[in-house]
C-alpha cells in the first residue's frame, strides 16, 4: 500500500529519470523546475499526514505488544502459582498414598488375623460338640445296655410273671 509521499517520490525519480541529459555533460540533466519543486512541496505537506498514520500504527502496535507483554507475564504467573501448588499437593498426596496403604496393609493383617481366631473357634467348637455327641451317644449306650439287661435278654419263660419289666431310670440314679 503506497502513500502519498510514495507516489510523489516516485514520480520525482520518473522525471528525473526520463529528463534529457544537458549538453556537454552526461551525467546532468534538464527538468520542470517547478513540476519538481511542486512534487517536493506536495511530499513534504504529505509527509505530516504520513508521518501522523505511522505514529498511529506504531502506538497501536506498542499498545498491543504491551497488552500481549501483560497477558503473557498474567499466564505465566497463573501457571507458576499452579505449579507451586501441585509441587505442594505432590508430597501430601504421597503420605496420603502411603497412609492409605498402611491402612489398607493393617486391615488386611487384621482380617486374616480375625479369620484365623474364628477357624480356630470353629474348630474348637466343632471338636466341643463331637466330643459332646460322643458323650452323649456313649451315655445312650449305656442306658440302651441297661435297658436291654434290665428288660430281660430271653424269651417269654425268663421274664419273671406279671408281665414285661420297665426300665426305671429314677433307680437307675
Amino acid at each position: 500500500m503506497a502513500t502519498a509521499v510514495d507516489e510523489l517520490l516516485d514520480m520525482l525519480f520518473d522525471m528525473i529519470d526520463e529528463a534529457k541529459n544537458a549538453a556537454f555533460s552526461g551525467d546532468k540533466c534538464v527538468i520542470e523546475r517547478d513540476k519538481a519543486l511542486d512534487l517536493i512541496e506536495d511530499a513534504k505537506k504529505q509527509l505530516p499526514v504520513d508521518l501522523a498514520e505511522a505514529r498511529k500504527i506504531l502506538n497501536a502496535r506498542n499498545e498491543y505488544l504491551a497488552a500481549a507483554k501483560r497477558e503473557a507475564e498474567e499466564i505465566r504467573k497463573r501457571a507458576e502459582i499452579e505449579a507451586n501448588q501441585m509441587v505442594s499437593e505432590a508430597p501430601v498426596m504421597t503420605q496420603a498414598r502411603q497412609k492409605a496403604r498402611e491402612v489398607l496393609a493393617h486391615a488386611d493383617e487384621e482380617a486374616k488375623k480375625t479369620c484365623r481366631e474364628t477357624n480356630e473357634y470353629c474348630v474348637d467348637l466343632l471338636r466341643r460338640t463331637e466330643d459332646a455327641l460322643a458323650a452323649a451317644h456313649a451315655e445312650m449306650r449305656q442306658v440302651h445296655n441297661q435297658f436291654r439287661s434290665g428288660m430281660g435278654a430271653g424269651t417269654g419263660s425268663d421274664r419273671p410273671s406279671g408281665g414285661s419289666r420297665m426300665y426305671d431310670a429314677e433307680a437307675d440314679q
